[in-house]
């Protein structure tokens, strides 16, 4: 019963903060932006039957970095990052327990490896025109961080099969658009995107799906 009481506030607050996005209501945004994460983390802890500590940590990180981007600014801006890229290093380690090495070939590891590089250059060819200079090497650094997330979900989807497995490396990959979204949205101010739902409608579902798939 108490998970399903998270559930629906995870639901109802992702709605009503993904509407607010749309019409660039940033009170409304700011109001119901804590809610997520912290609805997610009570679903997480209520609905597990072995909880992970990682796990648990990954999401508090993921819900500070949530409060620390609310306000503008770059320390602000800095500082979330700073928070998601603790919250990353977490799901990793909560990742790795079901991660079997000797499954995994030596070609799929460099495969992985080579294209989420590529896939940050390419992002961050695109940005350095409209990104401080002072910013640019930190938010390199934090999507490589976001890629190797990804690259674990991979790998413990690749050494267990299973529904579960796949859900979360979905899941993974939401969280690394999402990122890369908030990325155009913040500096490229002529860009196609032009408010946060996109944003956090991937951030919302790949964070749901992460849990979904460690439950």
């Amino acid at each position: 019963m108490t998970k399903n009481v998270f559930l629906a506030v995870f639901v109802i607050s992702t709605a009503v903060h993904l509407v607010a996005s749309l019409r660039q209501d940033k009170k409304t945004r700011d109001i119901t932006k804590p809610f997520i994460l912290l609805s997610l983390l009570g679903f997480y802890l209520s609905a597990a039957r072995s909880v992970s500590a990682a796990i648990v940590l990954a999401l508090i990180f993921s819900w500070i970095g949530d409060i620390l981007l609310i306000p503008n600014g770059v320390k602000w801006f800095t500082a979330g990052g700073i928070s998601f890229m603790i919250s990353h290093a977490f799901f990793i380690a909560g990742y790795w327990k079901d991660v079997a090495f000797s499954k995994i070939p030596e070609w799929m590891i460099v495969l992985l490896a080579v294209f989420f590089a590529a896939a940050v250059f390419h992002i961050f060819s695109r940005l350095k025109p409209y990104l401080p200079k002072a910013l640019f090497y930190p938010m390199f650094l934090y999507l490589l961080i976001n890629g190797a997330m990804n690259c674990f979900a991979i790998f413990r989807c690749v050494s267990l099969p299973t529904t579960a497995t796949i859900t979360t490396a979905v899941g993974a990959a939401l969280f690394f658009i999402s990122d890369t979204s908030l990325f155009f949205v913040r500096f490229k101010k002529d860009g196609r995107l032009k408010t946060h739902f996109l944003v956090m409608l991937t951030y919302s579902v790949g964070e749901f799906l992460i849990v979904l798939g460690l439950l």
